[in-house]
């Protein structure tokens, strides 16, 4: 009998159902036989690429697409996920197997890519209900999930050929001022604490530093966990923004996701790690630095940098709901989010720490 906490597909949102007789004769000969019905479900969690689980007889695969009104090719590649994919599976195991990337917008109205489906449990905004994490548990996941993102970052990125994924050279510069041009273009509210911590990090960017791949999006929604033992990741999902750039630029992202008990409540459904037991944004610093025998003196930056983009994504989102993109409803109250963010990073640059703000 299946694990009854497997993550699960619903319905497919009725406007965002891609083309089900164009897609199956893409396919057939390449995936399905020719006689299989294709049938579709969607993964309603993340915020960003759409996500659907395709059945074809017995078989179960995976399908990636943008999002409808989208128009942030970066952010948006389909094609360049798939071979982000492709460079990571033979040497970093923890992600799904890339099978097949149409570039084709005729099939389904935009690129896409097939993988394959790994079953397992994924911690999205509450926990599941009948669900024990008990404070071992989460202590063990939120381990688990930090010695991972340590040996993403210690790949060695010549050796793989993963160097050709980016251009570390002046990262922090475009990095900076990439998301605060973002921000002035979706900008929908004005909100000062925003605008105080762009101008912040434009008068604060460092030299830049190690040079790492990158997921740019590394949290708990973003992880395959195993049924049978919660502490052990089985995959990460969501590379649409992985890159070669700043190991603590990434760290830092992941810190700004890592909510803690006194945190927002706008802050808690990104991320259950406000659960008792898990360590502490302080804890995973230590954690991580251990994990790659390295010194980290000031992560201040990086976090308040990590908080500040993480609010442009969605600002960016809200911004295409406020158009009519989108009608999920989800996306009507993420303008709080993007306070709660912003407060983070001024409490944060305010008390010259990431931890304990309240």
């Amino acid at each position: 009998m299946e694990n009854e906490f497997i993550d699960k597909p619903v319905a497919v949102r009725e406007k965002e159902s891609p083309d089900l007789s164009t897609l199956r004769a893409y396919l057939s000969g390449k995936l399905i036989n020719g006689g299989d019905e294709l049938r579709i479900e969607q993964f309603p969690g993340g915020y960003s690429n759409l996500t659907f689980l395709l059945h074809a007889g017995d078989q179960e695969f995976i399908l990636r697409k943008p999002p409808i009104g989208a128009n942030i090719k970066s952010a948006h590649d389909m094609g360049r996920e798939f071979k982000v994919l492709q460079a990571l599976k033979p040497i970093y195991p923890a992600v799904p197997k890339p099978l097949l990337y149409c570039e084709d917008t005729e099939v389904i109205g935009s690129s896409f890519y097939i993988m394959e489906r790994v079953k397992g449990v994924i911690l999205r905004n509450r926990v599941p209900k009948g669900m024990v994490l008990d404070a071992p548990t989460m202590k063990g996941i939120s381990e688990a999930s930090v010695d991972n993102l340590a040996a993403l970052h210690s790949l060695d990125l010549n050796a793989t050929g993963l160097i050709s994924m980016g251009k570390p050279e002046g990262y922090h510069q475009r990095q900076v001022e990439g998301w605060v041009k973002r921000y002035e273009n979706a900008e929908t509210d004005e909100i000062s604490r925003m605008n105080a911590t762009a101008e912040w990090l434009l008068a604060n960017i460092p030299p830049d530093g190690e040079v790492a791949f990158i997921h740019n999006d590394y949290k708990y929604d973003n992880l395959v966990l195993d049924p049978s033992d919660l502490t052990r990741i089985l995959a990460v999902l969501d590379w649409e923004m992985a890159t070669v750039g700043s190991a603590l630029m990434d760290l830092g992202t992941t810190l700004a996701y890592w909510a803690e008990a006194k945190d927002s409540d706008a802050l808690k459904p990104f991320n259950l790690t406000w659960i008792d037991g898990n360590l502490t944004r302080e804890q995973v610093l230590h954690r991580y630095a251990a994990q790659r025998n390295m010194e980290i003196d000031d992560m201040l930056f990086y976090y308040v940098f990590g908080s500040f983009k993480i609010a442009v994504i969605v600002q960016q989102i809200y911004a295409r709901y406020k158009k009519g993109f989108t009608e999920d409803p989800r996306f009507g109250g993420l303008i709080h989010v993007v306070h709660a963010l912003a407060n983070n990073a001024q409490q944060a640059i305010q008390y010259n720490r990431i931890s304990n703000f309240y």
